[in-house]
């Protein structure tokens, strides 16, 4: 099934708002679900959307939450969620850290008290967009087995990053500290696919390719994957306050209480080391070299990060998002939330 951006983005909207959220932050989170439907990472898009209605529906997500933000120094804030949902949350930290950013050079913004925010994508090309550098961090649920370990500790606490380039470009760097995120399993569930053995194991520690088999996931590069997910981990946990490593809450256990996540923005304006121009045009000429780059057998081209996702963007404006025939049947129905997400549901860890 194909439909449009805005079809798309109003089919969440309604749904969400059914389920209890305000019509604005409704919108809010379609807009970054449809973004990543958009770029192709349709594990952060629509098919999130049945879960996250059957938490805002069991009031594990605060459906007309109290944000406030707190400048703790001249370039750095903490942005409390009062665990509402994620997306909108992360956004208006954003805002707030482009404007630290734009006046003061650099900005660290911590985002508490949250539910999960989708893809980290959508919050620096925010920055991009402002002709700044993005750089956001946020934990997750203990997924991960640890480097040499045999049961889950970390999440697959994700980091982005983005630049700005000429012409509305940018490079655009997304990802999670694991080989696949954990979306990328719920992905293969939908579909009944099988996935890459290098992707996860199962509950004896084994290699699986069975995503439904799969009891934890594996961090990307072995020890230095498992040093990332910790870095992202102090940084968006520990360091405002919240729970960490095995303590973070369950994205799908317990849907009638909020989790409490972290998130970290980092905003750094270019003009305070060099001048817009030069760095644009520099960006603009990495991007261009890689381009370039003499591919390797197999491989067609080499391209900049971000490329393909932007690419997969204008095709998708042209001939409409692609969606999953029963992911659009859910938004199209009257059904709000089943109760099917409990702990014995096969999209919980």
């Amino acid at each position: 099934m194909r439909v449009t951006k805005e079809k798309l983005a109003d089919l969440i909207t309604k749904k969400l708002h059914k389920a209890g959220l305000t019509e604005e932050h409704a919108a809010g989170v379609a807009d970054v679900l449809v973004h990543a439907d958009a770029r192709g990472v349709h594990s952060h898009g629509a098919m999130r959307v049945e879960y996250y209605a059957e938490r805002i529906a069991k009031g594990g997500i605060t459906h007309n939450p109290n944000f406030t933000f707190e400048k703790t120094g001249p370039c750095t804030a903490v942005f409390d969620g009062d665990n509402g949902v994620g997306h909108v949350a992360a956004k208006l930290a954003m805002d707030e850290a482009i404007k630290m950013a734009k006046e003061n050079g650099i900005a660290v913004v911590g985002v508490r008290r949250i539910g999960h925010s989708g893809a980290l994508s959508y919050f620096v090309q925010q920055a991009a967009n402002a002709d700044l550098i993005g750089i956001s961090l946020c934990q997750s649920d203990p997924m991960v087995v640890p480097f040499g370990g045999a049961e889950p500790y970390y999440g697959t606490n994700p980091i982005a990053f983005a630049a700005p380039g000429k012409d509305g470009k940018h490079i655009t760097f997304d990802m999670a500290t694991t080989v696949q995120a954990w979306g990328k399993i719920l992905h293969a569930r939908s579909k009944n696919e099988p996935i890459p053995d290098t992707w996860a194991v199962d509950s004896s520690g084994e290699p699986t390719t069975d995503p439904f088999k799969v009891n934890a996931l594996l961090p990307i590069a072995g020890p230095k994957g498992y040093g990332l997910m910790m870095m992202v981990d102090v940084l968006s946990g520990i360091l405002l306050g919240l729970p960490f490593g095995k303590n973070v809450s369950s994205m799908y256990h317990d849907l009638t209480e909020g989790r409490n996540l972290g998130q970290l923005h980092i905003v750094i304006n270019p003009e305070f080391f060099t001048t817009l121009n030069a760095f644009k045009e520099s960006i603009s000429q990495t991007m261009q070299d890689l381009n370039n780059i003499k591919p390797a057998p197999g491989y067609n081209q080499v391209y900049y990060p971000g490329q393909r996702s932007a690419e997969r963007e204008e095709a998708y404006e042209k001939d409409g998002i692609e969606i999953v025939d029963h992911i659009y049947d859910y938004l199209i129905s009257d059904v709000v939330h089943n109760n099917s997400y409990d702990h014995k549901s096969p999209f919980a860890k």
